[in-house]
């Protein structure tokens, strides 16, 4: 699954790109430093998993991981091929969703491509942009589906839904923003529409602002983003990436004397997971404790086909503890004794925190 960080050019993508992933994308104080995109890929923050590498003196812990792409700064125009236009759109679209960097801060040493600081205006910058390019998707599929018509009258649906879309995007809505039932999403999912994806705003403010209660500035996006049912977290992009070369005590240290409990970043990866609508559930044993990706809704023996494919072909059912029952009683024989062991079969939707034992057959 991919995340892609996009903004105006200068607003810090590129830093909370090396701060998240440690890939050393090169940054420096002028647009258009990042060309072609650069993809880290990173472990999602899970607490539970050295929990049950201590119970289980395991010999590995393996994270669930999700990917990052950092994408070129945008500039106005680029939906008809303005600046690094073309290649911004079919990068983005290639993403499952969007993090979207804004400035919240005034600093007259970092210069602004627009002159001045407004997050709202960057913000609808991006938007108008991603709205024009998912306009012109969507003026074609209506002229086509409008065309098969009259030899299947199915496309008359098509021709609805995409018609339904263009009035929101005309009005300089993001397709995301409509509510659209089950069967219409699978409708319209093929277009790949850019203002479809879900997006996660990142406010970036100064280090004077740790701590605080939020500027003007986060305000302002805080309150666009509720509009469209989007996440706001906001940050300090310079102090992460300090944060992101310290481990251990250096930097639960420097966390405490921040008074933050957790990194922007850990914060930033989680939110983005969630973003994307998934969950993990876990196994535990000696060699080996792990976190397995899964979408919210899947049942067992789906989940199960995420580890070997011989496990969902040959599913029998599933033996299930959570992890908070194991936390609290300490031991997986405690939760025998208890009857807190579980039974599952193949209708069972996975919840988040489930540790699994796969019963097969093939």
């Amino acid at each position: 699954m991919k995340i892609g960080i996009v903004g105006l050019p200068n607003v810090g993508k590129s830093t909370l790109f090396n701060s998240i992933t440690n890939a050393g994308a090169e940054c420096a104080n002028y647009p258009f430093c990042t060309i072609e995109p650069n993809v880290g890929v990173v472990p999602v923050p899970d607490e539970r998993l050295d929990v049950l590498g201590k119970m289980y003196e395991a010999e590995k812990i393996t994270h669930a991981i999700i990917e990052f792409v950092d994408i070129a700064g945008l500039v106005k125009g680029a939906s008809k091929g303005e600046g690094l236009g073309n290649k911004f759109l079919s990068h983005i679209r290639e993403t499952d969703s969007i993090a979207q960097v804004v400035r919240c801060f005034d600093d007259s040493n970092i210069i602004h491509v627009d002159g001045s600081i407004d997050p709202i205006r960057d913000i609808d910058t991006i938007n108008i942009e991603l709205v024009l390019a998912d306009l012109e998707t969507v003026n074609k599929r209506i002229d086509r589906a409008a065309k098969l018509s009259k030899g299947d009258k199915k496309y008359l649906d098509e021709v609805e839904i995409f018609e339904k879309i263009k009035k929101c995007l005309e009005d300089g809505k993001p397709a995301r923003t409509l509510s659209l039932s089950d069967e219409e999403k699978e409708m319209v999912k093929d277009a790949f529409l850019l203002t479809m994806k879900k997006v996660l705003y990142i406010a970036n403010i100064s280090e004077d602002d740790i701590g605080k209660d939020e500027n003007e500035y986060v305000k302002k996006v805080r309150e666009y983003a509720k509009a469209e049912d989007s996440e706001v977290i906001p940050l300090c992009v310079k102090i992460e990436e300090e944060l992101s070369g310290l481990e251990g005590e250096d930097k639960k240290e420097m966390l405490e004397a921040l008074g933050l409990d957790e990194s922007g970043l850990d914060k930033v990866i989680k939110a983005s997971y969630d973003l994307l609508g998934l969950m993990s559930f876990l196994t535990a044993g000696k060699k080996e404790v792990r976190a397995w990706t899964i979408k919210k809704g899947t049942k067992a023996p789906a989940a199960a086909g995420k580890i070997h494919t011989d496990f969902e072909r040959g599913f029998i059912k599933a033996e299930i503890v959570s992890y908070n029952d194991l936390l609290e009683n300490g031991s997986y024989q405690k939760l025998k004794e208890l009857g807190l062991i579980r039974l599952e079969g193949k209708d069972y939707v996975m919840q988040e925190g489930d540790i699994v034992e796969f019963k097969f057959n093939v």
